[in-house]
């Protein structure tokens, strides 16, 4: 039976409309891979029929504040192999295991694989790797590459930090401003055939690559030198735990140097004992705390002149001790200062005077003073870990905490912290915030970011901060600061002796001994803070182990800036009294009546021994030691 018409029409609609879907398919088909899957797809294809070897990006460099060269790049190779193109891969192998100290079986193994390239080695020095070249040995490849060099070995090792073998920063600068420092890769491709073997009379085409942004530190390499020199030699004299110190530019929070003792040379780190790399590594000055001790008591008469409860005529007496909540609270010279005024009490550093101002400040006005200092949080300076100190929760302050807050005890800040609210006292009351980087350019000189001083808020008036450089220049000039003075200038400091906590005890026989100063005091532009972690022996007192590393280091920074003596050079100078034997007051009396400031060790009633020797020529300012 035939089919009627109307069926075959819709016989043939059907079998068009098939033709037209499945047309309509191809198409859409050939669309998706031409068009939208078409870019993976030639990519695929490029990685059967070319080879890319990386070309690494050099690292951006580091720079002093004068544009010397703090960290750049040295030239290394990496040797690449294609398998499939090395020929006879045992004598291969025996070669490069000879020449590279490499382990034969492992070279062998990489140049018997399947893979399209192998890693023979990487950080290979550009004299082996000529030696190398000129053998053109079939199947090897070299690529340039760079390793880390730092021109001034284990100078700022703590501040710089260190790369790994990828050149990505693991800590300090290098760390923290990674993302300008790492460029960006390119790649040198060649054109092989599906064994992977390089086709004759074919062109290599190349990627290059961008090298990192330059950063400009705010350190100063002279200064740093200076500060290098001092930590070392400290750590040296008093077989210490470690030295440190800190520079900063009164005026812009700028770290012009930032030492410590021990360090270690960056171009060789210790990587295979990483419980000694991270040790040495460690920079305990922003990211550590610790009890200031009599440094802090520049807060807090900073704090009560400025809330004035206290004036210049105000007088003091110091037996000895303060009774305070039922708890006797001893003065660091145990047979007292007498009466004083404010001035004498920052001089001799008398904890009475401080336990005193502290109580009439009270804890709320106290704690907003010392909140408006920066302490018990962290700067905001451009560096990981930064701690942020320990201030006691105020709620919980008794009236014995507040008296010993008052001369440095129970509490704890970072060396940073100290040394920038200290700056902000004495610098008309401006606090700023710290920084390392001063500026970020491309390396084609283009400037990404510039730093500017940032003054974060008013700590003190401008009146207050002129009385503090008159008191602060007193404690150098005939206090427990005179190993700090410069013949011929001005300089104003506090010094530091702080006994050491272990497991919430006091630790027998350690402590930490410091000295911050700042110079000219009549027009402060260098802050420096040193600090010396354990000293050994008797003689740990911050007058004594801090403060002559201090004034060595502003003697350097005077000659090195070119600044004139503002003052004439009037130091007297006196042999050392005999006073072995004599009782603790006829010795201080007796040196006292000299000029001479006197420290004091020991609870006994009678001189034992004393430093300088008798007889020995000092400088009738000079700070002695007796032992009762």
């Amino acid at each position: 039976m035939k089919a009627s018409a109307s069926t075959v029409k819709k016989r043939v609609f059907a079998a068009f409309t098939a033709l037209v879907c499945l047309f309509a398919a191809l198409v859409g088909r050939l669309f998706y891979i031409q068009i939208i899957d078409g870019g993976e797809l030639k990519a695929k294809a490029a990685e059967q029929w070319y080879r890319d070897l990386p070309l690494k990006a050099p690292r951006g460099k580091l720079l002093g504040n004068d544009g010397t060269i703090i960290a750049d790049n040295r030239d290394v190779f990496t040797l690449y192999a294609r398998p499939n193109a090395v020929t006879d891969k045992a004598a291969v192998a025996k070669e490069l295991s000879n020449s590279l100290s490499l382990n034969y079986d492992s070279v062998l193994e990489k140049l018997s694989s399947h893979m399209g390239e192998v890693t023979i080695k990487r950080k290979i020095e550009a004299e082996k790797a000529y030696e190398l070249r000129e053998k053109n040995i079939a199947g090897l490849y070299y690529t340039l590459d760079t390793t880390r060099n730092y021109p001034f070995g284990n100078s700022l090792s703590q501040i710089i930090g260190f790369t790994n073998i990828d050149n990505v920063g693991q800590s300090g600068i290098e760390s923290y401003y990674d993302k300008y420092l790492s460029g960006t890769d390119g790649f040198a491709y060649t054109s092989t055939d599906i064994a992977g073997r390089e086709i004759d009379g074919t062109a290599t085409r190349y990627l290059p690559s961008v090298p990192g942004c330059n950063i400009t530190l705010s350190i100063d390499v002279n200064i740093q030198r200076f500060a290098d020199e001092a930590v070392l030699a400290a750590s040296t004299e008093f077989n210490s735990k470690s030295a440190s110190m800190v520079v900063m530019d009164v005026n812009t929070g700028g770290i012009l140097a930032m030492a410590k003792s021990p360090a270690f040379d960056l171009n060789e780190p210790p990587r295979d004992d990483l419980d000694l790399l991270n040790e040495l590594s460690r920079n305990t000055m922003i990211v550590d705390m610790y009890e200031p001790g009599s440094t802090f008591k520049i807060f807090t008469t900073a704090a009560a002149l400025e809330a004035k409860v206290v004036s210049d005529n105000d007088s003091f007496y110091c037996a000895g001790s303060r009774t305070v909540d039922g708890q006797r609270i001893r003065c660091w010279r145990s047979i007292g200062h007498g009466s004083q005024h404010l001035a004498e009490g920052v001089k001799n550093s008398c904890n009475c005077v401080f336990m005193d101002l502290a109580l009439r400040l009270g804890t709320d006005r106290f704690y907003s003073a010392l909140d408006s200092f920066g302490l018990g949080k962290k700067t905001g300076v451009d560096f990981s870990g930064e701690s942020s100190g320990m201030l006691m929760n105020k709620n919980n302050v008794k009236t014995v905490d507040l008296a010993r807050i008052g001369f440095g005890q129970a509490v704890a800040v970072t060396p940073l912290q100290l040394i920038t609210g200290v700056c902000s006292v004495v610098n008309g009351g401006k606090l700023y915030k710290p920084y390392l980087v001063s500026s970020v350019d491309t390396y084609d000189g283009r400037n990404i970011v510039t730093r500017t001083p940032e003054v974060v808020r008013r700590t003190v008036s401008e009146q207050t901060s002129q009385k503090m450089r008159e008191y602060l220049l007193g404690v150098v000039s005939s206090g427990g600061g005179s190993k700090a003075g410069v013949s011929g200038y001005l300089v104003g400091g506090k010094t530091g002796t702080a006994q050491k906590y272990e497991n919430g005890q006091i630790a027998q026989g350690k402590y930490i001994s410091s000295f911050i100063g700042f110079a000219p005091a009549n027009d402060p532009k260098y802050a420096v803070l040193m600090i010396v972690d354990e000293p050994q022996g008797y003689m740990y007192y911050g007058s004594l182990v801090a403060a002559p590393y201090a004034g060595r280091v502003f003697s350097s920074i005077f000659d090195y800036k070119g600044l004139e003596p503002t003052e004439n050079p009037s130091v007297e100078y006196l042999f050392m009294p005999d006073v072995m034997g004599l009782s603790a007051e006829e010795a201080v009396k007796t040196l006292e009546s000299k000029g001479l400031h006197v420290e004091c060790v020991g609870e006994g009633s009678f001189v034992s021994s004393q430093v300088p020797v008798p007889n020995t020529r000092i400088a009738s300012t000079d700070s002695v030691l007796i032992r009762l």
